[in-house]
């Protein structure tokens, strides 16, 4: 049975984000292991359950998988994960991860492991993306350098933040994703002509947003063979 582990925030993660790849990985067989930096529950961004911002059909799928997934409610430390006893690392966005999952080494580690694996995958999405500006291989590299890459775009930060970078929280924005990867070496292309966004380059898939989730999960099972 192939497997997938999914590193997910404790400070905000964007419910479809993670969601939307949970159940379509699952429902293709694949055995999930959730993994917060902690070990404790993640966090969803009340934002992406609120009807107003992603319709109510939305908003109460999210809120009870997030409440009943047993997986979810009862999560590894990243620091207990090894990725090469999966066969796909994958990182759901939300502005949350800026503050715990990009920050953190063992998450790092993980996406590096993922990627450095003949066999293994890595699927990052929307602000997870941002880990890329801070993970290295072991030579030291950047790992994204010289990658395509999609990720969430200054474009649509601009309609969350204002001048001081502040979120609607009253919370500053840490870095922009699309700048701080960029400056990694990242051939940046969120292709915002298109209605979704999912790059493949080798094993790292990359995915815009929450309109990408689907795809992206989609994506995932056909670079797995499944």
């Amino acid at each position: 049975m192939s497997s997938a582990l999914f590193v997910v925030s404790e400070e905000g993660y964007w419910g479809e984000e993670c969601v939307e790849p949970l159940e379509t990985l699952s429902d293709a067989g694949l055995e999930i292991t959730v993994a917060t930096p902690s070990g404790k529950p993640p966090k969803v961004d009340e934002r992406s359950i609120d009807p107003d911002e992603v319709g109510e059909e939305t908003a109460e799928h999210v809120r009870e998988v997030h409440e009943n997934d047993e997986r979810l409610n009862d999560p590894i430390p990243t620091a207990q994960a090894e990725a090469e006893g999966y066969d796909a690392v994958v990182f759901p966005g939300g502005h949350g991860t800026e503050w715990d999952v990009n920050q953190d080494s063992d998450a790092r580690r993980l996406l590096r492991e993922a990627v450095a694996d003949d066999d293994g995958k890595a699927l990052v999405v929307c602000h997870a993306v941002g880990i890329l500006a801070f993970a290295r291989d072991r030579q030291g590299a950047f790992i994204v350098n010289g990658r395509d890459v999609t990720g969430f775009p200054n474009e649509w930060e601009e309609g969350i933040v204002d001048e001081n970078d502040l979120m609607p929280s009253g919370r500053k924005l840490p870095y922009w994703v699309e700048d701080e990867v960029k400056e990694a070496g990242a051939n940046w292309d969120a292709e915002l002509d298109e209605d979704t966004s999912v790059t493949v380059d080798g094993d790292l898939l990359t995915a815009r947003g929450p309109g990408s989730s689907s795809a992206a999960a989609e994506t995932l099972l056909e670079e797995l063979g499944e």
